[in-house]
């Protein structure tokens, strides 16, 4: 999956349905509100709830940094790729 693909537009997490954010390099989407990461696996987003994992403060922070920065979409090199936010605006209603 890439920053550009459509299907971002319309993801949302599977427990607060509101918007996601896409991880390039861990190849995952992260809702930085609960803190949970669902793993892409050869592309394709796993969301279910139960597929969700929980992180930890530490990587939430770094994660959480990454995406003010606008560096969350990025290539692993940093491409200058902006990040992607699915579903909507962050904290906004997808529904």
């Amino acid at each position: 999956m890439t920053p550009d693909d459509p299907l971002l537009k319309i993801l949302a997490c599977p427990l607060d349905k509101g918007p996601l954010h896409l991880l390039v390099p861990e190849e995952a989407l992260y809702n930085p509100r609960l803190r949970r990461r669902y793993p892409l696996i050869d592309g394709i987003p796993q969301l279910l709830p139960s597929s969700g994992e929980q992180v930890a403060d530490e990587e939430h922070e770094r994660l959480h940094q990454r995406i003010e920065a606008g560096t969350a979409g990025a290539g692993a090199a940093g491409a200058g790729a902006a990040e992607r936010v699915v579903g909507g605006e962050e904290g906004g209603d997808s529904t």
